[in-house]
């Protein structure tokens, strides 16, 4: 069918109107519990030819990448986002009714969540117009020998109801939407597994990390591997291809050998390989421009061990970066001073860097919702041998910061008990919220050791929560630290205590506006911060180091004494790197069980009416800057930036240039 002349010039154009006008505008669409950002790319003029052709082909390697994280979230996800893609394109009826925008909202939401489940909460969500409407949707555009497998798949809210299953009295690997196995439950999995490894290697690869387990009609369970000739392989072949092309014309040798041998890993699906890249890479510090390319994050998966893919392009600031070298510089510092027991501390840090930078596209699991902050590679005995590479995201960071200016209500105002918090938020929380983040990204993942023998896996289901939680306990320790203000990384010894009333704040009472009501504290990060602030409440109580407040209705957690909470802080993290070092899954659950899952149902009714008062939306996402080559007279002359101000269009425009499974 004929596309809707109007509508195309729509989804094409990503003109950045508002540029052209003098203005950067930073929210640009709002629907469902999202909003849409842009973010701009500082430092991308003063890049040379060379670098910005190399960065092109990088964008383009990681866009490419795009179908495969679909698949993985749940099977059924890219034949939905190609039903949406059709009716987006091709319906010729109304689209002014109610029930066609309830459609796009739904088209949209599932653009955004990577598929049919929430991006945080990991439920399924539904459209808003009737079942019967959506039929004749697709009827129009063709699609109507879909519906009896796909409406179903839309609509049954018991039908593949989580990404990741969080029922602890049920299988979670048989229980979940997530694409990485078929038909094998989890003692099958832990047992093939365990099977294959050997506990006395010192640097054992990461088992399962880039492969579906599945089940055969024989009832033997194989692993389908991630690989050119294998699963995902179109994917991985232009994914290779691009990363070839920006091999070429890459910066030094260093980014050549390890684009080799990332391609090496992909064309044969070795996990040693993908250790050998990991080590090549981090040890490349002297680039202006840095990528992240592959299959990292276990988050997704319910018991922590295969990894979805995802993709970053970024330039490094380094103006900026003076803070992170100097924190990075120091590590030995940090680690030798950790609260923890010195047999889990890293005796010599080893090869820690740390940078800001600025992200020039999102991919895979980071887009259009992307991190502040990273730290690789995962493995704990690369990070013990080898060091990490640890970035914070400045541009990102801003443009949240921008785009909440744009909105006259803040949650600041709403949950914070005083003036003075008021005013100390604003006076110092842009300073340290990239402080905790470069300590949490730096030093708190690459802090600590396992003991011999313990496996990297020994956490099983909690390992994501409780390494977040780790990592974030190591920042909020250092934050109050007189080193940070020694070494010019903070302005004086106030400065912590915003950072520290915010962090409970959040941990008690904001972040749970992200939950439904009635649904438990499933997110790996929010679990984490609701352990902290909890686990803190409950073992200040006594000396009321963190007061539970009402006033006029409202509920508010007050920091009374910020040394005995910085304390605590301490004594928890002790726990946490004990549990860790030791695989103490038991003790780990314990933790994860009691402070970081359920919610007080009185508690989040309230947060969820204050914070709905307000008119806000809770989660937040991206659309990339397009890189466009400039020709003349048939040659490359340069690549330039052009901010997108279209979500959908940009969403329609990858579908169509970036769908290769």
């Amino acid at each position: 069918m004929a596309m809707i002349a109007g509508l195309a010039a729509a989804l094409v154009s990503c003109s950045d109107k508002a540029a052209r006008n003098g203005e950067f505008k930073y929210l640009i669409d709002e629907f469902a519990d999202l909003k849409i950002m842009r973010y701009r790319i500082p430092g991308w003029e003063n890049l040379t030819l060379a670098q910005k052709e190399y960065v092109y082909h990088l964008c383009e390697a990681a866009k490419y990448g795009r179908d495969i994280i679909w698949d993985q979230n749940c099977r059924y996800n890219l034949p939905v986002r190609r039903v949406l893609e059709n009716i987006i394109e091709n319906y010729e009826g109304d689209r002014t009714s109610d029930e066609f925008g309830q459609f796009m909202t739904y088209a949209k939401r599932v653009f955004f969540s990577n598929g049919i489940h929430h991006h945080y909460a990991e439920d399924k969500f539904v459209p808003q117009c009737p079942e019967a409407y959506f039929r004749s949707l697709m009827e129009a555009v063709g699609d109507g020998e879909k519906c009896g497998e796909l409406l179903r798949v839309i609509y049954d809210p018991a039908f593949m109801a989580q990404r990741k299953s969080t029922n602890a009295s049920g299988d979670i690997v048989a229980e979940s939407a997530v694409n990485f196995y078929d038909g094998v439950t989890r003692a099958e999995v832990e047992k093939f597994y365990a099977d294959m490894a050997d506990p006395a290697d010192p640097t054992p690869v990461s088992y399962g990390l880039n492969s579906k387990l599945v089940k055969g009609p024989d009832g033997t369970i194989r692993e389908d591997v991630y690989k050119t000739d294998g699963l995902y392989g179109s994917a991985l072949a232009k994914i290779s291809e691009e990363l070839e092309k920006a091999a070429a014309v890459a910066e030094n040798d260093a980014q050549r050998r390890y684009i080799a041998s990332l391609v090496e890993y992909y064309r044969t699906g070795e996990l040693k390989l993908w250790d050998e890249y990991n080590i090549e890479w981090l040890q490349d510090t002297l680039g202006t421009v840095d990528f992240v390319n592959g299959f990292i994050e276990d988050y997704n998966d319910p018991l922590g061990r295969k990894a979805t893919w995802e993709g970053l392009v970024n330039i490094k600031d380094h103006e900026a970066s003076e803070r992170t070298e100097i924190i990075s510089a120091n590590a030995q510092w940090f680690e030798d001073n950790s609260p923890v027991d010195p047999r889990f501390r890293k005796p010599v840090v080893k090869g820690v860097s740390a940078k800001v930078i600025n992200a020039v596209a999102l991919a895979g699991d980071c887009y259009p919702a992307t991190p502040i902050g990273i730290n690789l590679p995962n493995a704990d005995w690369i990070r013990k041998d080898y060091g990490s590479k640890s970035v914070t995201i400045a541009n990102i960071t801003h443009a949240y910061d921008l785009a909440s200016r744009e909105s006259p209500k803040s949650t600041l105002t709403e949950f914070a008990w005083s003036e003075e918090e008021i005013a100390a938020a604003k006076k110092y929380l842009s300073v340290t919220d990239e402080v905790h983040t470069d300590l949490h990204e730096c030093l708190g993942h690459g802090s600590g050791q396992l003991l011999p023998g313990t496996p990297q896996n020994a956490l099983g289901e909690y390992s994501s929560a409780l390494e977040e939680t780790r990592a974030d306990l190591f920042g909020l320790y250092y934050m109050a630290d007189p080193k940070l203000v020694e070494l010019g990384i903070l302005p004086d010894m106030e400065a912590y205590k915003a950072q520290y009333s915010n962090y409970i704040r959040n941990g008690s009472l904001v972040q749970f506006n992200r939950v439904e009501l009635g649904r438990q504290n499933t997110e790996a990060h929010m679990q984490n911060r609701k352990l902290i602030a909890d686990w803190c409440y409950e073992h200040g109580r006594k000396d009321n180091v963190i007061e539970k407040k009402v006033r006029d209705g409202k509920t508010y957690f007050v920091v009374n004494d910020y040394p005995a909470l910085r304390g605590l802080f301490g004594e928890l993290l002790a726990e946490v790197q004990r549990i860790k070092s030791e695989g103490d899954y038991e003790a780990g659950k314990a933790l994860v069980e009691k402070y970081a899952v359920n919610i007080d149902p009185e508690l989040h009714r309230e947060v969820r009416e204050r914070y709905d008062a307000l008119g806000l939306k809770p989660y937040g996402g991206f659309v990339n800057p397009d890189i466009v080559p400039v020709l003349k007279h048939g040659k490359v002359v340069d690549y330039e930036v052009v901010y997108c101000d279209d979500y959908l269009g940009q969403m329609m425009e990858y579908g169509r240039k970036y769908s290769v499974l």
